[in-house]
Protein backbone atom coordinates (compact mmCIF):
# COMPACT_ATOMS: atom_id res chain seq x y z
CA UNK A 1 0.00 0.00 0.00
CA UNK A 2 1.25 3.77 -1.14
CA UNK A 3 -0.10 6.95 0.31
CA UNK A 4 0.30 10.49 0.38
CA UNK A 5 -1.32 13.13 2.46
CA UNK A 6 -2.56 16.42 1.50
CA UNK A 7 -3.41 19.59 3.72
CA UNK A 8 -6.68 20.81 2.35
CA UNK A 9 -7.25 23.22 5.26
CA UNK A 10 -6.10 23.51 9.43
CA UNK A 11 -9.14 21.11 10.07
CA UNK A 12 -8.96 18.98 6.78
CA UNK A 13 -6.27 16.41 4.54
CA UNK A 14 -7.10 14.68 2.11
CA UNK A 15 -5.06 10.98 1.74
CA UNK A 16 -4.54 9.37 -1.74
CA UNK A 17 -4.33 5.71 -1.46
CA UNK A 18 -3.38 2.74 -3.80
CA UNK A 19 -3.58 -0.83 -3.21
CA UNK A 20 -2.17 -3.44 -4.91
CA UNK A 21 -4.28 -6.21 -6.46
CA UNK A 22 -2.15 -8.69 -4.65
CA UNK A 23 -2.80 -6.96 -1.48
CA UNK A 24 -6.52 -7.18 -1.88
CA UNK A 25 -6.88 -11.06 -1.74
CA UNK A 26 -7.48 -11.92 1.69
CA UNK A 27 -10.27 -9.71 1.42
CA UNK A 28 -11.46 -11.24 -1.81
CA UNK A 29 -11.15 -14.56 -0.12
CA UNK A 30 -13.22 -13.40 2.67
CA UNK A 31 -15.83 -11.65 0.40
CA UNK A 32 -16.25 -15.51 -1.42
CA UNK A 33 -16.44 -17.29 1.79
CA UNK A 34 -19.02 -14.88 2.90
CA UNK A 35 -21.35 -15.26 -0.03
CA UNK A 36 -20.73 -19.08 0.01
CA UNK A 37 -22.60 -19.19 3.20
CA UNK A 38 -25.62 -16.42 2.05
CA UNK A 39 -26.45 -18.01 -0.89
CA UNK A 40 -28.21 -21.89 -2.19
CA UNK A 41 -26.66 -23.09 -4.96
CA UNK A 42 -28.61 -26.76 -5.95
CA UNK A 43 -25.64 -29.89 -5.67
CA UNK A 44 -23.13 -27.54 -3.51
CA UNK A 45 -23.28 -27.63 0.35
CA UNK A 46 -23.59 -24.00 1.99
CA UNK A 47 -20.23 -22.83 2.12
CA UNK A 48 -18.94 -24.67 -0.29
CA UNK A 49 -19.86 -23.29 -3.07
CA UNK A 50 -16.48 -22.70 -5.74
CA UNK A 51 -15.04 -19.38 -6.20
CA UNK A 52 -16.18 -19.88 -10.32
CA UNK A 53 -19.51 -20.68 -9.34
CA UNK A 54 -20.32 -17.42 -7.65
CA UNK A 55 -18.89 -15.67 -10.27
CA UNK A 56 -21.52 -17.16 -12.82
CA UNK A 57 -24.46 -16.98 -10.10
CA UNK A 58 -23.54 -13.69 -7.91
CA UNK A 59 -20.95 -11.86 -10.29
CA UNK A 60 -17.69 -11.18 -9.98
CA UNK A 61 -18.24 -7.57 -9.83
CA UNK A 62 -20.14 -7.94 -6.17
CA UNK A 63 -17.61 -9.90 -4.96
CA UNK A 64 -14.65 -7.38 -5.92
CA UNK A 65 -17.07 -4.79 -4.57
CA UNK A 66 -17.35 -6.25 -1.14
CA UNK A 67 -13.29 -7.35 -0.53
CA UNK A 68 -13.12 -3.46 -1.72
CA UNK A 69 -15.24 -2.45 0.74
CA UNK A 70 -13.65 -4.76 3.32
CA UNK A 71 -10.26 -3.43 2.15
CA UNK A 72 -10.89 0.62 2.08
CA UNK A 73 -11.22 0.75 6.42
CA UNK A 74 -8.03 -0.93 6.87
CA UNK A 75 -5.82 1.16 4.15
CA UNK A 76 -7.64 3.96 5.70
CA UNK A 77 -6.64 3.00 9.26
CA UNK A 78 -2.75 2.66 7.77
CA UNK A 79 -2.58 5.50 5.78
CA UNK A 80 -3.84 7.13 9.02
CA UNK A 81 -1.09 5.50 11.65
CA UNK A 82 1.71 6.30 8.27
CA UNK A 83 1.15 9.69 8.27
CA UNK A 84 0.63 10.20 12.24
CA UNK A 85 -3.14 12.07 11.08
CA UNK A 86 -5.00 12.97 14.13
CA UNK A 87 -8.41 12.36 12.23
CA UNK A 88 -12.18 13.59 13.69
CA UNK A 89 -15.28 11.76 12.44
CA UNK A 90 -16.06 9.65 9.19
CA UNK A 91 -13.74 10.02 6.41
CA UNK A 92 -15.30 10.61 2.83
CA UNK A 93 -14.14 8.05 0.53
CA UNK A 94 -13.98 8.58 -3.33
CA UNK A 95 -12.58 5.52 -5.65
CA UNK A 96 -10.55 6.64 -8.48
CA UNK A 97 -9.50 3.57 -10.18
CA UNK A 98 -10.24 0.29 -10.22
CA UNK A 99 -10.47 -2.63 -12.30
CA UNK A 100 -10.39 -6.04 -11.60
CA UNK A 101 -6.92 -7.97 -11.31
CA UNK A 102 -5.63 -4.15 -11.16
CA UNK A 103 -4.15 -1.95 -8.41
CA UNK A 104 -6.95 -0.19 -6.25
CA UNK A 105 -6.72 3.52 -6.36
CA UNK A 106 -9.24 5.93 -3.88
CA UNK A 107 -9.12 9.17 -1.94
CA UNK A 108 -10.59 9.89 1.59
CA UNK A 109 -11.01 12.95 3.14
CA UNK A 110 -11.19 13.25 6.45
CA UNK A 111 -11.49 15.99 9.02
CA UNK A 112 -7.97 16.23 11.46
CA UNK A 113 -7.23 18.06 14.90
CA UNK A 114 -6.00 21.55 14.17
CA UNK A 115 -2.15 22.71 15.50
CA UNK A 116 -3.34 24.91 18.54
CA UNK A 117 -0.98 26.97 20.85
CA UNK A 118 -2.88 27.48 24.47
CA UNK A 119 -2.85 30.99 25.92
CA UNK A 120 -1.04 30.83 28.88
CA UNK A 121 -3.70 30.60 31.07
CA UNK A 122 -2.52 32.96 33.79
CA UNK A 123 -3.42 36.07 32.04
CA UNK A 124 -6.99 35.36 31.51
CA UNK A 125 -9.13 37.52 33.56
CA UNK A 126 -13.12 37.12 33.83
CA UNK A 127 -16.03 39.29 35.61
CA UNK A 128 -18.61 37.26 37.18
CA UNK A 129 -21.89 38.73 39.29
CA UNK A 130 -20.99 39.66 42.87
CA UNK A 131 -22.69 37.36 44.98
CA UNK A 132 -25.80 38.34 46.98
CA UNK A 133 -28.22 36.73 48.82
CA UNK A 134 -31.96 38.70 49.56
CA UNK A 135 -34.18 37.33 52.25
CA UNK A 136 -36.98 36.94 48.89
CA UNK A 137 -34.85 34.17 47.97
CA UNK A 138 -34.57 32.15 51.36
CA UNK A 139 -38.33 33.07 51.82
CA UNK A 140 -38.83 31.50 47.99
CA UNK A 141 -37.17 28.55 49.26
CA UNK A 142 -38.78 28.01 52.68
CA UNK A 143 -42.45 28.60 51.28
CA UNK A 144 -41.14 25.59 48.65
CA UNK A 145 -40.41 23.30 51.84
CA UNK A 146 -43.88 24.45 53.04
CA UNK A 147 -45.91 23.60 50.20
CA UNK A 148 -44.36 20.08 50.40
CA UNK A 149 -45.73 19.55 54.02
CA UNK A 150 -49.13 21.35 52.80
CA UNK A 151 -52.15 19.18 54.03
CA UNK A 152 -55.97 19.30 51.76
CA UNK A 153 -59.46 19.92 53.42
CA UNK A 154 -62.43 19.53 51.73
CA UNK A 155 -64.57 22.89 51.48
CA UNK A 156 -68.43 23.43 50.94
CA UNK A 157 -67.84 26.28 48.44
CA UNK A 158 -67.40 26.84 44.96
CA UNK A 159 -63.64 25.99 43.41
CA UNK A 160 -61.20 28.36 42.84
CA UNK A 161 -57.40 28.70 41.40
CA UNK A 162 -55.12 26.72 43.68
CA UNK A 163 -57.76 24.28 45.25
CA UNK A 164 -57.59 20.56 44.18
CA UNK A 165 -60.84 18.79 42.62
CA UNK A 166 -61.52 15.17 42.33
CA UNK A 167 -63.72 15.55 38.60
CA UNK A 168 -65.63 13.14 36.37
CA UNK A 169 -64.59 13.63 32.48
CA UNK A 170 -66.56 12.66 29.54
CA UNK A 171 -65.14 13.88 26.12
CA UNK A 172 -67.48 13.09 22.98
CA UNK A 173 -66.72 14.14 19.10
CA UNK A 174 -69.90 14.67 17.37
CA UNK A 175 -71.70 12.98 19.97
CA UNK A 176 -69.52 9.72 20.22
CA UNK A 177 -67.34 9.12 23.21
CA UNK A 178 -63.63 9.71 22.41
CA UNK A 179 -62.06 6.73 23.41
CA UNK A 180 -59.64 7.13 26.67
CA UNK A 181 -61.79 10.33 26.90
CA UNK A 182 -63.90 9.49 29.91
CA UNK A 183 -61.97 9.46 33.11
CA UNK A 184 -63.71 9.24 36.66
CA UNK A 185 -62.39 10.38 40.28
CA UNK A 186 -59.51 12.57 39.19
CA UNK A 187 -57.17 14.20 40.81
CA UNK A 188 -56.62 18.13 39.60
CA UNK A 189 -55.21 21.00 40.82
CA UNK A 190 -57.14 23.99 39.60
CA UNK A 191 -54.96 26.58 37.67
CA UNK A 192 -52.08 24.13 37.13
CA UNK A 193 -53.10 23.69 33.50
CA UNK A 194 -51.52 19.86 33.65
CA UNK A 195 -54.84 18.11 31.89
CA UNK A 196 -57.21 19.97 28.90
CA UNK A 197 -56.67 23.27 27.67
CA UNK A 198 -59.72 25.17 29.33
CA UNK A 199 -60.76 22.71 31.96
CA UNK A 200 -59.32 25.41 35.06
CA UNK A 201 -61.48 27.77 33.36
CA UNK A 202 -64.38 25.57 33.21
CA UNK A 203 -64.11 24.59 36.69
CA UNK A 204 -63.57 27.69 38.75
CA UNK A 205 -67.03 28.49 39.89
CA UNK A 206 -68.42 25.22 40.75
CA UNK A 207 -69.25 23.25 43.81
CA UNK A 208 -69.44 19.66 44.58
CA UNK A 209 -72.02 17.79 42.95
CA UNK A 210 -71.92 20.41 40.27
CA UNK A 211 -70.88 20.25 36.01
CA UNK A 212 -70.86 21.92 33.15
CA UNK A 213 -69.25 21.36 29.86
CA UNK A 214 -66.30 23.51 27.64
CA UNK A 215 -64.91 22.71 24.28
CA UNK A 216 -60.95 22.13 24.02
CA UNK A 217 -59.03 20.69 20.35
CA UNK A 218 -57.97 17.14 21.14
CA UNK A 219 -54.04 16.73 20.35
CA UNK A 220 -53.46 12.64 20.43
CA UNK A 221 -55.39 9.73 19.09
CA UNK A 222 -58.00 9.32 15.97
CA UNK A 223 -59.31 12.45 16.97
CA UNK A 224 -55.97 14.71 17.00
CA UNK A 225 -57.18 18.39 15.73
CA UNK A 226 -60.99 17.86 16.65
CA UNK A 227 -62.80 19.51 18.61
CA UNK A 228 -64.20 17.64 21.73
CA UNK A 229 -66.96 18.43 23.82
CA UNK A 230 -66.30 18.07 27.28
CA UNK A 231 -68.40 17.17 30.38
CA UNK A 232 -67.02 18.03 33.66
CA UNK A 233 -68.51 16.97 36.96
CA UNK A 234 -67.22 18.21 40.04
CA UNK A 235 -66.91 15.47 42.87
CA UNK A 236 -65.29 17.21 45.99
CA UNK A 237 -63.24 20.52 46.40
CA UNK A 238 -60.28 20.69 48.66
CA UNK A 239 -58.00 23.35 49.48
CA UNK A 240 -54.03 23.47 50.57
CA UNK A 241 -53.37 24.08 53.68
CA UNK A 242 -49.89 25.36 54.75
CA UNK A 243 -48.36 24.20 58.23
CA UNK A 244 -47.85 27.62 60.41
CA UNK A 245 -44.03 28.46 60.10
CA UNK A 246 -42.44 28.23 63.66
CA UNK A 247 -39.92 25.85 64.97
CA UNK A 248 -42.44 22.85 65.13
CA UNK A 249 -42.68 23.04 61.58
CA UNK A 250 -38.34 23.19 61.52
CA UNK A 251 -39.22 20.15 63.68
CA UNK A 252 -41.60 18.24 60.64
CA UNK A 253 -39.22 19.41 57.91
CA UNK A 254 -35.62 18.77 58.76
CA UNK A 255 -33.54 18.01 61.19
CA UNK A 256 -33.42 21.18 63.10
CA UNK A 257 -34.93 22.23 66.21
CA UNK A 258 -35.83 25.87 65.76
CA UNK A 259 -37.08 27.94 62.19
CA UNK A 260 -34.14 29.70 62.67
CA UNK A 261 -31.89 27.24 61.94
CA UNK A 262 -33.63 25.96 59.15
CA UNK A 263 -33.34 29.53 57.49
CA UNK A 264 -29.78 29.74 57.81
CA UNK A 265 -29.05 26.31 56.85
CA UNK A 266 -31.60 27.15 53.70
CA UNK A 267 -29.35 30.65 53.11
CA UNK A 268 -26.47 28.69 53.04
CA UNK A 269 -27.34 26.73 50.63
CA UNK A 270 -28.66 29.10 47.93
CA UNK A 271 -24.98 30.85 49.07
CA UNK A 272 -23.39 27.54 47.69
CA UNK A 273 -26.10 27.54 44.75
CA UNK A 274 -24.77 31.33 43.86
CA UNK A 275 -20.93 30.62 44.24
CA UNK A 276 -21.82 27.38 41.85
CA UNK A 277 -23.37 29.55 39.15
CA UNK A 278 -20.49 32.07 39.48
CA UNK A 279 -17.89 29.30 38.31
CA UNK A 280 -20.01 27.95 35.75
CA UNK A 281 -20.47 31.47 34.47
CA UNK A 282 -16.72 32.14 34.97
CA UNK A 283 -15.98 28.63 33.22
CA UNK A 284 -18.16 29.68 30.55
CA UNK A 285 -16.11 33.51 29.92
CA UNK A 286 -13.09 31.64 29.99
CA UNK A 287 -13.66 29.11 28.03
CA UNK A 288 -14.77 31.66 25.58
CA UNK A 289 -11.84 33.76 25.51
CA UNK A 290 -9.37 30.99 25.29
CA UNK A 291 -11.46 29.83 22.34
CA UNK A 292 -11.20 33.40 20.80
CA UNK A 293 -7.43 33.67 21.73
CA UNK A 294 -6.03 30.40 20.49
CA UNK A 295 -8.43 31.00 17.01
CA UNK A 296 -9.45 27.66 17.45
CA UNK A 297 -11.00 26.35 14.06
CA UNK A 298 -14.17 23.76 13.64
CA UNK A 299 -13.58 21.10 11.27
CA UNK A 300 -16.91 21.36 9.22
CA UNK A 301 -17.52 18.01 9.13
CA UNK A 302 -17.50 17.44 12.73
CA UNK A 303 -19.92 20.49 12.72
CA UNK A 304 -22.22 19.04 10.45
CA UNK A 305 -22.51 15.40 12.26
CA UNK A 306 -22.73 17.07 15.72
CA UNK A 307 -25.79 19.51 14.54
CA UNK A 308 -27.36 16.18 13.22
CA UNK A 309 -26.91 14.44 16.56
CA UNK A 310 -28.16 17.07 18.58
CA UNK A 311 -31.46 17.75 15.96
CA UNK A 312 -32.37 13.88 16.47
CA UNK A 313 -31.90 13.97 20.01
CA UNK A 314 -34.64 17.10 19.93
CA UNK A 315 -36.61 15.23 17.94
CA UNK A 316 -36.59 12.10 20.17
CA UNK A 317 -36.82 14.08 23.44
CA UNK A 318 -39.93 15.74 21.75
CA UNK A 319 -41.45 12.24 20.40
CA UNK A 320 -41.49 11.25 24.35
CA UNK A 321 -43.59 13.86 25.15
CA UNK A 322 -46.03 13.10 22.61
CA UNK A 323 -44.80 16.76 19.77
CA UNK A 324 -42.99 17.13 17.17
CA UNK A 325 -40.64 19.42 15.65
CA UNK A 326 -43.38 21.07 13.92
CA UNK A 327 -44.94 21.58 17.16
CA UNK A 328 -42.19 22.67 18.43
CA UNK A 329 -41.37 25.39 15.52
CA UNK A 330 -45.01 26.07 16.10
CA UNK A 331 -44.64 26.85 19.54
CA UNK A 332 -41.30 28.89 19.36
CA UNK A 333 -42.67 30.93 15.99
CA UNK A 334 -39.30 29.71 14.29
CA UNK A 335 -38.46 28.15 11.18
CA UNK A 336 -36.41 24.60 10.84
CA UNK A 337 -34.14 26.49 9.16
CA UNK A 338 -33.67 29.11 12.54
CA UNK A 339 -33.18 25.97 14.94
CA UNK A 340 -30.23 24.45 12.50
CA UNK A 341 -28.55 27.83 12.54
CA UNK A 342 -29.14 28.06 16.24
CA UNK A 343 -28.01 24.06 16.68
CA UNK A 344 -25.03 25.23 14.33
CA UNK A 345 -23.48 28.05 16.50
CA UNK A 346 -23.74 25.87 19.76
CA UNK A 347 -22.28 23.11 18.28
CA UNK A 348 -19.05 24.98 16.37
CA UNK A 349 -18.72 26.33 19.46
CA UNK A 350 -19.01 22.96 21.31
CA UNK A 351 -16.37 21.64 18.73
CA UNK A 352 -13.95 24.35 19.49
CA UNK A 353 -13.76 24.02 23.28
CA UNK A 354 -13.17 20.29 22.80
CA UNK A 355 -10.64 20.85 20.75
CA UNK A 356 -8.84 23.30 23.05
CA UNK A 357 -9.15 21.40 26.14
CA UNK A 358 -7.86 18.48 23.99
CA UNK A 359 -4.81 20.28 22.99
CA UNK A 360 -4.26 21.57 26.55
CA UNK A 361 -4.51 17.75 27.97
CA UNK A 362 -1.83 16.47 25.48
CA UNK A 363 0.36 19.79 25.90
CA UNK A 364 0.51 18.89 29.92
CA UNK A 365 0.22 15.04 29.59
CA UNK A 366 -3.15 14.79 31.70
CA UNK A 367 -3.88 11.26 32.78
CA UNK A 368 -7.05 9.79 33.52
CA UNK A 369 -6.81 7.00 36.05
CA UNK A 370 -8.47 3.55 36.42
CA UNK A 371 -11.03 5.27 39.22
CA UNK A 372 -11.56 8.35 37.50
CA UNK A 373 -13.15 6.52 34.92
CA UNK A 374 -14.99 3.99 36.93
CA UNK A 375 -16.21 6.78 38.88
CA UNK A 376 -18.02 8.69 35.80
CA UNK A 377 -19.02 5.69 34.00
CA UNK A 378 -21.04 5.10 38.09
CA UNK A 379 -22.67 8.14 37.68
CA UNK A 380 -23.28 7.67 34.14
CA UNK A 381 -25.13 4.43 35.12
CA UNK A 382 -27.27 5.96 37.96
CA UNK A 383 -28.68 8.51 35.48
CA UNK A 384 -29.45 6.22 32.89
CA UNK A 385 -31.00 3.54 35.34
CA UNK A 386 -28.51 0.97 34.69
CA UNK A 387 -26.13 -1.73 36.79
CA UNK A 388 -22.59 -0.07 36.16
CA UNK A 389 -21.59 -3.06 34.37
CA UNK A 390 -24.39 -3.51 32.45
CA UNK A 391 -23.84 0.22 31.08
CA UNK A 392 -19.72 0.10 30.47
CA UNK A 393 -20.77 -2.88 28.40
CA UNK A 394 -23.02 -1.34 26.47
CA UNK A 395 -20.96 1.27 26.06
CA UNK A 396 -17.88 -1.12 24.86
CA UNK A 397 -20.60 -2.44 22.36
CA UNK A 398 -21.65 1.00 21.26
CA UNK A 399 -17.88 1.92 20.99
CA UNK A 400 -18.68 4.68 22.99
CA UNK A 401 -16.57 4.06 25.79
CA UNK A 402 -13.50 6.34 24.14
CA UNK A 403 -15.90 9.37 23.97
CA UNK A 404 -16.34 9.00 28.08
CA UNK A 405 -12.69 8.60 28.64
CA UNK A 406 -11.72 11.30 26.26
CA UNK A 407 -14.68 13.55 28.68
CA UNK A 408 -12.93 12.62 31.80
CA UNK A 409 -9.80 13.71 30.15
CA UNK A 410 -11.55 17.23 29.23
CA UNK A 411 -12.85 17.29 32.44
CA UNK A 412 -9.48 17.21 34.17
CA UNK A 413 -7.83 19.90 31.47
CA UNK A 414 -10.44 21.96 32.28
CA UNK A 415 -10.45 22.12 36.27
CA UNK A 416 -6.23 23.28 35.39
CA UNK A 417 -8.22 25.52 33.39
CA UNK A 418 -10.13 26.93 36.54
CA UNK A 419 -7.12 26.64 39.10
CA UNK A 420 -5.02 29.09 36.89
CA UNK A 421 -7.25 32.04 35.50
CA UNK A 422 -8.15 35.52 37.78
CA UNK A 423 -12.24 35.09 38.80
CA UNK A 424 -13.15 38.54 39.95
CA UNK A 425 -16.91 39.59 40.95
CA UNK A 426 -18.76 42.88 39.46
CA UNK A 427 -17.43 44.52 43.30
CA UNK A 428 -13.82 43.74 42.96
CA UNK A 429 -13.80 40.57 45.13
CA UNK A 430 -11.53 38.11 43.94
CA UNK A 431 -13.36 34.36 43.31
CA UNK A 432 -11.67 31.66 44.43
CA UNK A 433 -12.61 27.65 44.27
CA UNK A 434 -11.81 27.43 47.64
CA UNK A 435 -14.95 28.53 49.41
CA UNK A 436 -16.91 25.92 47.21
CA UNK A 437 -14.18 22.85 47.60
CA UNK A 438 -15.15 23.66 51.64
CA UNK A 439 -18.46 23.32 51.46
CA UNK A 440 -18.30 20.48 50.18
CA UNK A 441 -16.21 19.06 52.57
CA UNK A 442 -18.39 19.79 54.93
CA UNK A 443 -21.53 18.32 53.64
CA UNK A 444 -19.65 15.09 52.98
CA UNK A 445 -18.59 15.32 56.63
CA UNK A 446 -21.79 16.39 57.47
CA UNK A 447 -23.74 13.46 55.26
CA UNK A 448 -21.11 10.74 56.38
CA UNK A 449 -22.10 12.31 60.44
CA UNK A 450 -25.48 11.75 59.37
CA UNK A 451 -25.23 8.37 57.59
CA UNK A 452 -23.73 6.74 60.97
Amino acid sequence: MKSTVETLSPTRVRLAIEVPFVELEPSLKKAYREIAQQVNVPGFRRGKIPAAVIDQRVGRGAVLNEAVQEAIPENILAAVREHDVKTLGRPEVEITEFNDGDTLKFTAEVDVRPEITIPDLTTVEVTVDELQISDTEVDEQVNNLRERFATLKTVERSAQEGDFVQLDLVATVDGAEVPGGTASNLSHEVGSKQLLPGLDEAVVGLSAGEETSFVTQLVGGDFAGSDADVKVTVRTVKEKELPELNDEFAQLASEFDTLDELRADVRERVTKGKRMEQIYAARDKALEQLVAAAEVPAPEGVVREEVDHRKQAMVDQLERIGASLEDYLAAEEKTEEQITTELTEAATQGVRIQLLLDSLADAENVQVTDDEFGHEIVHRAQRAGMAPQQYYDQLVRSGAAGAVFGDVRRGKALASVMERIKIKDTAGNEVTLDALRDENEAEHAHDHDHEH
